[in-house]
């Protein structure tokens, strides 16, 4: 079972949960400010996707596991849910609507498409593991350092929320080796066919280009109610850089 972090509805309403799905190198506590402000009307669950988190580390990281791991999480909250997933997490919420499209009442899948990508993230593995964690004690000296190798400032703030600086030594809840191996079949795609015809939404940053316009009949061949929406002056971090912008979107096709 993925660790989960529940966030209880304020006010408790018929509205079925919502299940979050983060991205490669991320982690449920990514997703706290947009969890809380959603669960205004409805319990909210984020996730830590296997290999990464409090989650376990497993010896192989497909979406088909992927999928099954958010199955098993569904199941556990008696499901249906609605389901969000942002780049890797979006592939695997993909993966499961498509083949086990019970579980999902209305899916949001964030700047991603149900293609393979040619971008390869293994240097970010390679700048994290070269991070000298010896005498570490603060977020702060920790950003001087990984700025050796990585120079965007707000890059370097989404891996270190994956550093534990409580550990004794200071580790990372990533499974750098087995994300390094599967590097390939996580920026592709299974080539899952199927058919999801529930309410879906492909949100995407406006200044990203990973939902390209070629994609989007190869979109609605498997998802057919698809809908597609761009928030102005994001790019492929859209909930980080414009958080109540994608909230409002988000809320707006929940609530639809």
């Amino acid at each position: 079972m993925l660790a989960t972090i529940l966030h209880p509805a304020a006010t408790p309403t018929d509205a079925v949960p919502l299940v979050i799905a983060h991205g490669l190198f991320g982690s449920g506590r990514n997703w706290g400010v947009i969890a809380r402000r959603m669960a205004d009307i409805r319990d909210v669950i984020a996730v830590d996707m296997r290999n990464h988190g409090n989650s376990d580390w497993t010896p192989t990281h497909s979406y088909p596991e992927m999928a099954a791991d958010l199955a098993e999480v569904i199941h556990g909250i008696g499901g249906p849910v609605d389901l969000m997933g942002h780049s890797m997490g979006g592939k695997a919420a993909m993966q499961l609507a498509l083949t086990h499209g019970d579980l999902v009442r209305r899916l949001i899948v964030a700047d991603i498409a149900p293609v393979a990508y040619t971008h390869d993230q293994t240097r970010h593995i390679d700048a994290m593991r070269a991070l000298d964690l010896t005498g570490l004690t603060t977020r702060g000296e920790a950003d001087r350092r990984l700025a050796e190798t990585v120079d965007d400032p707000a890059l370097r703030a989404f891996f270190l929320q994956s550093l534990d600086l409580k550990s004794n030594p200071p580790r990372w809840r990533l499974n750098f080796d087995v994300l390094a191996r599967d590097m390939a079949g996580i920026v592709g795609w299974p080539g899952t066919m199927g058919r999801f015809d529930g309410p879906t939404l492909f949100l995407t940053g406006a200044d990203s280009t990973y939902v390209k316009p070629e994609y989007r009949d190869h979109i609605r061949a498997l998802f057919p109610r698809a809908r597609f929406a761009k928030i102005p002056g994001a790019g492929h971090w859209l909930h980080a850089e414009k958080p109540r912008e994608f909230e409002e979107t988000m809320r707006v096709f929940l609530t639809a």
